[in-house]
Protein backbone atom coordinates (compact mmCIF):
# COMPACT_ATOMS: atom_id res chain seq x y z
CA UNK A 1 0.00 0.00 0.00
CA UNK A 2 1.05 3.33 -0.95
CA UNK A 3 1.11 6.14 2.05
CA UNK A 4 2.84 9.05 0.33
CA UNK A 5 -0.10 9.82 -1.90
CA UNK A 6 -4.19 10.19 -1.20
CA UNK A 7 -6.18 6.97 -0.32
CA UNK A 8 -9.69 7.11 -0.45
CA UNK A 9 -11.09 5.65 2.52
CA UNK A 10 -14.51 4.86 0.45
CA UNK A 11 -11.87 1.42 -1.06
CA UNK A 12 -9.53 1.32 2.09
CA UNK A 13 -12.53 1.51 5.47
CA UNK A 14 -15.78 1.29 3.76
CA UNK A 15 -16.84 -0.43 0.85
CA UNK A 16 -16.74 -4.33 -0.21
CA UNK A 17 -14.35 -5.72 -2.35
CA UNK A 18 -17.39 -6.67 -4.34
CA UNK A 19 -18.98 -3.35 -4.67
CA UNK A 20 -15.10 -1.79 -5.40
CA UNK A 21 -14.88 -4.36 -8.51
CA UNK A 22 -18.12 -3.19 -9.58
CA UNK A 23 -16.44 0.63 -10.70
CA UNK A 24 -13.06 -0.96 -11.33
CA UNK A 25 -10.87 -0.59 -14.04
CA UNK A 26 -11.26 -3.99 -15.12
CA UNK A 27 -14.87 -3.82 -15.23
CA UNK A 28 -15.39 -0.81 -16.94
CA UNK A 29 -12.69 -1.85 -19.57
CA UNK A 30 -14.16 -5.06 -20.23
CA UNK A 31 -17.48 -4.17 -20.88
CA UNK A 32 -16.00 -1.51 -23.33
CA UNK A 33 -14.99 -4.63 -24.95
CA UNK A 34 -18.15 -6.43 -24.23
CA UNK A 35 -20.01 -3.56 -26.20
CA UNK A 36 -17.61 -3.56 -28.82
CA UNK A 37 -18.14 -7.15 -29.75
CA UNK A 38 -21.62 -6.88 -29.44
CA UNK A 39 -21.40 -3.99 -31.93
CA UNK A 40 -19.73 -6.22 -34.47
CA UNK A 41 -21.77 -9.15 -34.43
CA UNK A 42 -24.08 -6.89 -34.83
CA UNK A 43 -23.29 -5.19 -37.66
CA UNK A 44 -22.10 -8.32 -39.26
CA UNK A 45 -25.75 -9.47 -38.76
CA UNK A 46 -27.34 -6.88 -40.39
CA UNK A 47 -25.23 -7.25 -43.46
CA UNK A 48 -22.07 -5.56 -43.16
CA UNK A 49 -18.54 -7.05 -44.26
CA UNK A 50 -17.07 -8.29 -40.86
CA UNK A 51 -16.27 -11.44 -40.67
CA UNK A 52 -16.20 -14.80 -38.00
CA UNK A 53 -12.40 -14.50 -37.36
CA UNK A 54 -12.58 -10.69 -36.61
CA UNK A 55 -15.20 -11.23 -33.86
CA UNK A 56 -13.54 -14.58 -33.10
CA UNK A 57 -10.28 -12.32 -32.51
CA UNK A 58 -11.95 -9.67 -30.65
CA UNK A 59 -13.77 -12.43 -28.11
CA UNK A 60 -10.08 -13.86 -27.64
CA UNK A 61 -8.54 -10.71 -25.94
CA UNK A 62 -11.90 -9.52 -24.11
CA UNK A 63 -10.97 -9.91 -20.64
CA UNK A 64 -6.40 -9.55 -20.64
CA UNK A 65 -7.06 -5.42 -21.21
CA UNK A 66 -3.13 -4.39 -22.39
CA UNK A 67 -3.31 -1.08 -19.79
CA UNK A 68 0.14 -0.15 -20.68
CA UNK A 69 -0.50 0.32 -24.28
CA UNK A 70 -3.67 2.11 -23.16
CA UNK A 71 -1.91 4.63 -20.99
CA UNK A 72 0.58 5.29 -23.34
CA UNK A 73 -1.72 6.01 -26.02
CA UNK A 74 -3.28 8.51 -23.93
CA UNK A 75 -0.50 10.18 -23.31
CA UNK A 76 -0.17 11.09 -26.96
CA UNK A 77 -3.87 11.62 -27.96
CA UNK A 78 -5.93 12.66 -24.66
CA UNK A 79 -8.71 10.15 -25.52
CA UNK A 80 -9.39 7.77 -23.33
CA UNK A 81 -11.86 5.76 -25.65
CA UNK A 82 -9.28 5.80 -29.00
CA UNK A 83 -6.41 5.10 -27.00
CA UNK A 84 -8.30 1.93 -25.79
CA UNK A 85 -9.81 1.15 -29.09
CA UNK A 86 -5.73 1.69 -30.26
CA UNK A 87 -4.92 -0.86 -27.41
CA UNK A 88 -7.29 -3.17 -28.39
CA UNK A 89 -6.38 -2.65 -32.29
CA UNK A 90 -3.24 -3.72 -31.42
CA UNK A 91 -4.22 -6.98 -29.95
CA UNK A 92 -6.73 -7.48 -32.66
CA UNK A 93 -4.51 -6.80 -35.86
CA UNK A 94 -7.12 -8.39 -38.06
CA UNK A 95 -10.19 -6.71 -36.48
CA UNK A 96 -8.63 -3.45 -35.79
CA UNK A 97 -10.26 -1.81 -38.89
CA UNK A 98 -13.84 -2.73 -37.56
CA UNK A 99 -13.18 -1.97 -33.95
CA UNK A 100 -16.07 0.73 -32.68
CA UNK A 101 -17.23 1.21 -36.57
CA UNK A 102 -19.93 3.58 -36.52
CA UNK A 103 -20.01 4.58 -32.76
CA UNK A 104 -19.39 7.36 -30.96
CA UNK A 105 -17.39 7.72 -27.53
CA UNK A 106 -20.60 7.05 -25.83
CA UNK A 107 -21.32 4.34 -26.89
CA UNK A 108 -18.58 2.23 -24.84
CA UNK A 109 -18.43 5.25 -22.15
CA UNK A 110 -22.76 5.85 -21.65
CA UNK A 111 -23.79 2.05 -22.03
CA UNK A 112 -20.86 0.82 -19.82
CA UNK A 113 -22.13 3.65 -16.96
CA UNK A 114 -25.72 1.92 -17.26
CA UNK A 115 -24.22 -1.20 -17.25
CA UNK A 116 -22.13 -0.85 -14.06
CA UNK A 117 -24.94 1.18 -12.26
CA UNK A 118 -27.18 -1.76 -12.67
CA UNK A 119 -24.98 -4.19 -11.07
CA UNK A 120 -24.24 -2.20 -8.48
CA UNK A 121 -28.15 -1.42 -7.84
CA UNK A 122 -28.42 -5.14 -8.29
CA UNK A 123 -25.75 -5.52 -5.08
CA UNK A 124 -27.45 -2.85 -3.04
CA UNK A 125 -30.64 -4.72 -3.44
CA UNK A 126 -29.52 -7.78 -2.19
CA UNK A 127 -28.11 -5.45 1.30
CA UNK A 128 -31.08 -4.04 1.70
CA UNK A 129 -33.34 -7.50 1.74
CA UNK A 130 -30.55 -8.97 3.97
CA UNK A 131 -31.69 -6.10 6.43
CA UNK A 132 -34.66 -6.11 6.22
CA UNK A 133 -34.35 -9.89 7.16
CA UNK A 134 -31.72 -9.34 10.17
CA UNK A 135 -34.50 -6.09 11.48
CA UNK A 136 -37.55 -8.77 11.00
CA UNK A 137 -36.11 -11.07 13.31
CA UNK A 138 -35.31 -8.12 15.66
CA UNK A 139 -38.78 -7.03 15.03
CA UNK A 140 -40.73 -10.11 16.16
CA UNK A 141 -38.52 -11.07 18.61
CA UNK A 142 -39.35 -7.89 21.05
CA UNK A 143 -42.84 -7.39 19.42
CA UNK A 144 -44.25 -7.75 23.08
CA UNK A 145 -41.75 -5.83 24.66
CA UNK A 146 -43.24 -2.58 26.18
CA UNK A 147 -41.33 0.40 25.68
CA UNK A 148 -41.95 4.09 26.50
CA UNK A 149 -42.14 5.67 23.12
CA UNK A 150 -41.46 9.46 22.10
CA UNK A 151 -42.41 12.56 20.13
CA UNK A 152 -40.06 15.35 19.85
CA UNK A 153 -38.17 12.80 22.56
CA UNK A 154 -40.62 13.82 25.12
CA UNK A 155 -42.19 10.69 27.18
CA UNK A 156 -45.61 9.79 24.62
CA UNK A 157 -47.74 6.91 25.20
CA UNK A 158 -45.69 3.59 24.94
CA UNK A 159 -44.88 1.10 22.15
CA UNK A 160 -43.09 -1.93 21.64
CA UNK A 161 -39.12 -2.11 20.66
CA UNK A 162 -40.56 -4.54 18.21
CA UNK A 163 -43.04 -2.20 16.54
CA UNK A 164 -39.88 0.36 17.00
CA UNK A 165 -37.93 -1.83 14.49
CA UNK A 166 -41.22 -2.26 12.24
CA UNK A 167 -40.70 1.59 11.02
CA UNK A 168 -37.35 0.96 9.90
CA UNK A 169 -38.01 -2.08 8.07
CA UNK A 170 -40.91 0.17 6.54
CA UNK A 171 -38.37 2.58 5.25
CA UNK A 172 -36.36 0.33 3.80
CA UNK A 173 -39.61 -1.78 2.33
CA UNK A 174 -40.33 1.54 0.29
CA UNK A 175 -36.23 1.74 -0.91
CA UNK A 176 -36.52 -1.36 -2.24
CA UNK A 177 -39.62 -0.74 -3.88
CA UNK A 178 -37.77 2.45 -5.48
CA UNK A 179 -34.66 -0.13 -6.45
CA UNK A 180 -36.99 -2.66 -8.47
CA UNK A 181 -38.77 0.47 -10.17
CA UNK A 182 -35.51 1.52 -11.11
CA UNK A 183 -34.09 -1.44 -12.15
CA UNK A 184 -37.42 -2.11 -14.46
CA UNK A 185 -36.75 1.50 -15.89
CA UNK A 186 -33.04 0.93 -16.72
CA UNK A 187 -32.22 1.04 -20.69
CA UNK A 188 -29.12 1.00 -22.50
CA UNK A 189 -28.23 4.27 -24.79
CA UNK A 190 -27.42 1.86 -28.02
CA UNK A 191 -25.77 3.35 -30.56
CA UNK A 192 -26.84 6.72 -31.24
CA UNK A 193 -23.53 8.61 -32.91
CA UNK A 194 -22.69 12.04 -32.31
CA UNK A 195 -26.03 13.74 -31.47
CA UNK A 196 -28.10 10.97 -31.18
CA UNK A 197 -29.64 11.17 -35.05
CA UNK A 198 -27.98 8.00 -35.81
CA UNK A 199 -26.54 9.59 -38.74
CA UNK A 200 -23.34 7.37 -39.18
CA UNK A 201 -25.45 3.91 -38.81
CA UNK A 202 -28.28 5.21 -41.07
CA UNK A 203 -24.94 5.55 -43.47
CA UNK A 204 -23.48 2.25 -43.00
CA UNK A 205 -26.77 0.42 -43.61
CA UNK A 206 -27.22 2.35 -46.95
CA UNK A 207 -30.37 4.43 -45.27
CA UNK A 208 -31.70 1.61 -43.86
CA UNK A 209 -33.95 3.06 -40.80
CA UNK A 210 -35.27 -0.36 -39.93
CA UNK A 211 -31.71 -2.00 -39.59
CA UNK A 212 -30.65 1.62 -37.24
CA UNK A 213 -33.27 0.41 -35.20
CA UNK A 214 -32.34 -3.27 -34.92
CA UNK A 215 -29.15 -2.39 -34.30
CA UNK A 216 -30.28 -1.05 -31.05
CA UNK A 217 -32.40 -4.07 -30.20
CA UNK A 218 -29.85 -6.37 -30.78
CA UNK A 219 -27.74 -4.69 -28.95
CA UNK A 220 -29.60 -4.35 -26.02
CA UNK A 221 -30.12 -7.68 -26.01
CA UNK A 222 -26.81 -9.30 -26.26
CA UNK A 223 -26.15 -7.02 -23.29
CA UNK A 224 -28.53 -8.51 -21.24
CA UNK A 225 -31.33 -5.29 -21.12
CA UNK A 226 -34.66 -4.75 -22.84
CA UNK A 227 -34.39 -1.86 -24.73
CA UNK A 228 -32.65 1.16 -25.64
CA UNK A 229 -33.85 4.86 -24.59
CA UNK A 230 -35.44 5.27 -27.80
CA UNK A 231 -34.20 9.10 -28.07
CA UNK A 232 -31.00 10.79 -27.00
CA UNK A 233 -28.72 13.07 -27.61
CA UNK A 234 -24.86 11.81 -27.92
CA UNK A 235 -25.64 10.60 -24.28
CA UNK A 236 -28.42 9.31 -22.28
CA UNK A 237 -30.15 11.79 -20.48
CA UNK A 238 -28.04 12.89 -17.18
CA UNK A 239 -31.62 12.36 -15.22
CA UNK A 240 -30.79 8.45 -15.26
CA UNK A 241 -28.43 8.94 -12.73
CA UNK A 242 -29.82 11.46 -11.10
CA UNK A 243 -32.97 8.71 -10.53
CA UNK A 244 -30.62 6.36 -9.56
CA UNK A 245 -28.62 8.76 -6.86
CA UNK A 246 -32.36 9.93 -6.12
CA UNK A 247 -32.88 6.17 -4.51
CA UNK A 248 -29.27 5.46 -3.40
CA UNK A 249 -30.17 8.62 -1.18
CA UNK A 250 -33.32 7.34 0.17
CA UNK A 251 -31.67 4.62 1.62
CA UNK A 252 -29.03 6.68 3.02
CA UNK A 253 -31.92 8.12 4.68
CA UNK A 254 -33.58 5.52 6.03
CA UNK A 255 -30.13 4.07 7.38
CA UNK A 256 -29.97 7.65 9.34
CA UNK A 257 -32.76 6.94 11.00
CA UNK A 258 -31.74 4.05 12.29
CA UNK A 259 -28.59 4.91 13.39
CA UNK A 260 -30.01 7.73 14.72
CA UNK A 261 -32.34 5.63 16.93
CA UNK A 262 -29.91 3.61 17.84
CA UNK A 263 -27.53 6.25 19.56
CA UNK A 264 -30.24 7.57 21.52
CA UNK A 265 -31.42 4.30 22.70
CA UNK A 266 -27.49 3.50 23.90
CA UNK A 267 -27.39 7.29 25.74
CA UNK A 268 -30.45 5.41 27.19
CA UNK A 269 -28.74 2.12 28.05
CA UNK A 270 -31.87 0.77 26.92
CA UNK A 271 -30.43 -1.09 23.27
CA UNK A 272 -27.21 -1.45 21.95
CA UNK A 273 -25.40 -1.79 18.90
CA UNK A 274 -22.60 -4.89 18.61
CA UNK A 275 -19.15 -4.34 20.82
CA UNK A 276 -16.23 -6.86 20.24
CA UNK A 277 -14.46 -7.91 23.38
CA UNK A 278 -11.91 -5.93 22.49
CA UNK A 279 -12.92 -2.82 20.93
CA UNK A 280 -12.07 0.72 22.39
CA UNK A 281 -14.68 3.08 22.96
CA UNK A 282 -12.68 6.16 23.96
CA UNK A 283 -9.09 7.35 24.17
CA UNK A 284 -9.50 8.70 27.01
CA UNK A 285 -11.87 7.54 28.89
CA UNK A 286 -11.99 3.43 28.92
CA UNK A 287 -14.85 2.72 30.75
CA UNK A 288 -16.60 4.49 27.30
CA UNK A 289 -18.84 1.87 24.87
CA UNK A 290 -19.37 4.20 21.80
CA UNK A 291 -22.21 3.67 19.44
CA UNK A 292 -19.11 4.17 16.90
CA UNK A 293 -20.89 1.86 14.10
CA UNK A 294 -23.92 3.77 14.24
CA UNK A 295 -22.14 6.93 14.16
CA UNK A 296 -20.45 6.04 10.96
CA UNK A 297 -23.31 4.99 9.14
CA UNK A 298 -25.08 8.45 10.16
CA UNK A 299 -21.64 10.06 8.57
CA UNK A 300 -21.46 8.18 5.44
CA UNK A 301 -25.33 8.55 5.09
CA UNK A 302 -24.82 12.57 5.63
CA UNK A 303 -22.12 12.25 2.60
CA UNK A 304 -24.24 10.39 -0.03
CA UNK A 305 -27.43 12.33 0.64
CA UNK A 306 -25.35 15.78 0.07
CA UNK A 307 -23.81 13.80 -2.97
CA UNK A 308 -27.47 12.96 -4.62
CA UNK A 309 -27.24 17.11 -5.51
CA UNK A 310 -24.56 16.28 -8.00
CA UNK A 311 -26.15 14.51 -10.69
CA UNK A 312 -28.83 16.71 -10.36
CA UNK A 313 -26.95 19.45 -11.21
CA UNK A 314 -25.35 17.84 -13.77
CA UNK A 315 -28.71 17.05 -15.43
CA UNK A 316 -30.02 20.37 -15.55
CA UNK A 317 -26.95 21.72 -16.79
CA UNK A 318 -26.34 19.85 -19.82
CA UNK A 319 -25.83 21.79 -23.40
CA UNK A 320 -28.29 21.23 -26.35
CA UNK A 321 -27.25 16.98 -27.29
CA UNK A 322 -24.02 17.11 -24.66
CA UNK A 323 -21.56 19.00 -22.66
CA UNK A 324 -18.54 16.94 -21.38
CA UNK A 325 -18.40 18.97 -17.83
CA UNK A 326 -20.51 15.96 -16.78
CA UNK A 327 -17.74 13.60 -17.07
CA UNK A 328 -15.45 14.40 -14.51
CA UNK A 329 -18.06 15.12 -11.72
CA UNK A 330 -20.08 11.65 -12.57
CA UNK A 331 -16.69 9.41 -12.41
CA UNK A 332 -16.73 10.60 -9.36
CA UNK A 333 -20.42 11.27 -8.05
CA UNK A 334 -21.86 7.84 -9.29
CA UNK A 335 -18.96 5.76 -8.08
CA UNK A 336 -19.05 7.25 -4.56
CA UNK A 337 -22.56 7.23 -3.88
CA UNK A 338 -22.40 3.55 -4.82
CA UNK A 339 -19.05 2.89 -2.74
CA UNK A 340 -20.75 4.90 0.57
CA UNK A 341 -23.86 3.23 0.74
CA UNK A 342 -22.38 0.05 0.42
CA UNK A 343 -20.33 0.57 3.23
CA UNK A 344 -23.89 1.88 5.17
CA UNK A 345 -25.32 -1.23 4.37
CA UNK A 346 -22.80 -3.83 5.05
CA UNK A 347 -23.04 -1.49 8.90
CA UNK A 348 -26.27 -1.71 9.00
CA UNK A 349 -26.57 -5.40 8.48
CA UNK A 350 -23.90 -5.96 11.13
CA UNK A 351 -25.50 -3.50 14.15
CA UNK A 352 -29.21 -5.17 13.22
CA UNK A 353 -27.74 -8.68 13.61
CA UNK A 354 -26.58 -8.20 16.69
CA UNK A 355 -28.13 -5.45 18.79
CA UNK A 356 -28.52 -6.21 22.27
CA UNK A 357 -31.75 -4.97 24.39
CA UNK A 358 -31.59 -4.61 28.44
CA UNK A 359 -35.50 -5.41 29.04
CA UNK A 360 -35.05 -4.43 32.76
CA UNK A 361 -33.23 -0.70 31.37
CA UNK A 362 -35.84 -0.46 28.99
CA UNK A 363 -38.65 -1.16 31.94
CA UNK A 364 -37.38 1.05 34.07
CA UNK A 365 -37.63 4.11 31.95
CA UNK A 366 -41.37 2.90 31.09
CA UNK A 367 -42.59 2.76 34.96
CA UNK A 368 -40.92 5.95 35.41
CA UNK A 369 -43.30 7.67 33.34
CA UNK A 370 -46.15 4.90 33.25
CA UNK A 371 -48.15 7.04 36.35
CA UNK A 372 -49.14 10.11 34.04
CA UNK A 373 -49.76 7.92 31.21
CA UNK A 374 -52.20 5.53 33.29
CA UNK A 375 -54.46 8.86 34.54
CA UNK A 376 -56.61 8.72 31.96
CA UNK A 377 -57.52 4.69 33.26
CA UNK A 378 -57.58 5.80 36.80
CA UNK A 379 -59.82 8.21 35.99
CA UNK A 380 -62.40 6.52 34.19
CA UNK A 381 -62.47 4.28 37.60
CA UNK A 382 -62.80 7.13 39.85
CA UNK A 383 -65.41 8.20 37.74
CA UNK A 384 -67.23 4.74 37.71
CA UNK A 385 -67.02 4.75 41.55
CA UNK A 386 -69.33 7.42 41.97
CA UNK A 387 -66.76 10.91 40.85
CA UNK A 388 -67.23 13.72 39.18
CA UNK A 389 -65.09 13.80 35.71
CA UNK A 390 -64.10 17.17 35.93
CA UNK A 391 -63.07 18.09 39.49
CA UNK A 392 -61.06 14.24 39.06
CA UNK A 393 -59.58 15.47 35.83
CA UNK A 394 -58.23 18.78 37.79
CA UNK A 395 -56.91 16.75 40.64
CA UNK A 396 -54.79 14.87 37.74
CA UNK A 397 -53.71 18.13 36.80
CA UNK A 398 -52.64 19.30 39.67
CA UNK A 399 -51.15 16.62 41.29
CA UNK A 400 -49.14 15.75 37.98
CA UNK A 401 -47.68 19.06 37.91
CA UNK A 402 -47.01 18.60 41.44
CA UNK A 403 -45.17 14.76 41.20
CA UNK A 404 -43.27 16.38 37.98
CA UNK A 405 -41.72 19.37 39.96
CA UNK A 406 -40.33 16.51 42.55
CA UNK A 407 -38.86 14.66 39.29
CA UNK A 408 -37.20 17.78 38.39
CA UNK A 409 -36.27 20.13 40.60
CA UNK A 410 -36.12 17.60 43.58
CA UNK A 411 -34.15 14.41 41.89
CA UNK A 412 -36.49 12.42 43.45
CA UNK A 413 -39.16 9.44 42.41
CA UNK A 414 -42.51 9.74 40.65
CA UNK A 415 -44.73 9.98 43.13
CA UNK A 416 -47.82 10.62 41.55
CA UNK A 417 -49.53 7.56 42.55
CA UNK A 418 -48.67 7.86 46.08
CA UNK A 419 -50.65 11.61 45.92
CA UNK A 420 -53.71 10.01 44.34
CA UNK A 421 -53.74 7.56 46.86
CA UNK A 422 -53.92 10.23 49.18
CA UNK A 423 -56.25 12.06 47.89
CA UNK A 424 -59.82 11.28 49.27
CA UNK A 425 -61.40 12.68 45.91
CA UNK A 426 -60.32 9.02 44.37
CA UNK A 427 -61.15 7.06 46.62
CA UNK A 428 -58.82 4.12 45.44
CA UNK A 429 -55.81 2.35 47.35
CA UNK A 430 -52.27 1.81 45.95
CA UNK A 431 -53.47 -1.98 45.38
CA UNK A 432 -56.05 -0.87 42.80
CA UNK A 433 -53.61 2.22 41.42
CA UNK A 434 -51.07 -0.39 41.13
CA UNK A 435 -53.17 -2.63 38.89
CA UNK A 436 -53.02 0.18 36.08
CA UNK A 437 -49.26 0.00 36.36
CA UNK A 438 -49.21 -2.79 33.79
CA UNK A 439 -47.47 -1.53 30.57
CA UNK A 440 -48.29 -4.00 28.30
CA UNK A 441 -52.22 -2.63 28.74
CA UNK A 442 -50.88 0.65 27.29
CA UNK A 443 -49.10 -0.44 23.81
CA UNK A 444 -52.44 -0.61 21.73
CA UNK A 445 -52.31 -3.24 18.87
CA UNK A 446 -48.09 -2.42 18.89
CA UNK A 447 -47.61 -6.31 19.11
CA UNK A 448 -50.39 -7.38 16.40
CA UNK A 449 -49.23 -4.97 14.28
CA UNK A 450 -45.50 -6.30 14.18
CA UNK A 451 -47.01 -9.61 13.37
CA UNK A 452 -49.27 -8.28 10.89
CA UNK A 453 -46.80 -6.21 9.04
CA UNK A 454 -44.11 -8.98 8.87
CA UNK A 455 -46.12 -11.96 8.18
CA UNK A 456 -48.33 -9.84 5.53
CA UNK A 457 -45.94 -7.56 4.10
CA UNK A 458 -42.39 -8.44 4.76
CA UNK A 459 -42.15 -11.98 4.91
CA UNK A 460 -43.83 -12.93 0.95
CA UNK A 461 -40.63 -10.19 -0.36
CA UNK A 462 -38.52 -12.04 1.80
CA UNK A 463 -39.79 -15.52 0.48
CA UNK A 464 -39.15 -14.34 -2.92
CA UNK A 465 -35.68 -13.11 -2.00
CA UNK A 466 -34.71 -16.09 -0.07
CA UNK A 467 -31.88 -16.59 -2.48
CA UNK A 468 -30.61 -13.37 -1.76
CA UNK A 469 -30.57 -14.26 2.44
CA UNK A 470 -27.18 -15.08 4.16
CA UNK A 471 -25.12 -12.22 3.72
CA UNK A 472 -22.45 -11.67 6.68
CA UNK A 473 -20.71 -8.46 6.12
CA UNK A 474 -17.28 -7.27 7.32
CA UNK A 475 -16.73 -4.41 8.60
CA UNK A 476 -13.16 -3.10 8.12
CA UNK A 477 -12.44 -0.98 11.42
Amino acid sequence: MATDIYASPLSERYASREMQFIFSPDMKFRTWRRLWIALAETEKELGLPISDEQIEELKAHKDDINYDVARAREKEVRHDVMSHVYAYGVQCPNARGIIHLGATSCYVGDNTDIIIMREALRLVRRKVVNVISELSVFAMEYKDLPTLAFTHFQPAQPTTVGKRAALWINDLMMDLEDIDYILSQLKLLGSKGTTGTQASFLELFDGDHEKCLAADRMIAQKMGFDGCYPVSGQTYSRKVDSRVLNVIGGIAQSAAKFSNDIRLLQHLKEVEEPFEKNQIGSSAMAYKRNPMRSERIASLSRYVMIDVLNPAITAATQWFERTLDDSANKRISVAEAFLAVDGILDLYINVAGGLVVYPKVVNQHLRTELPFMATENIMMDAVKAGGDRQELHERIRQHSMAAGRVVKEEGKPNDLLERIAADPVFNMTMEQLEAHMKPENYVGRAPRQVEEYISQTVAPVLEANKDQLGMTAEIKV
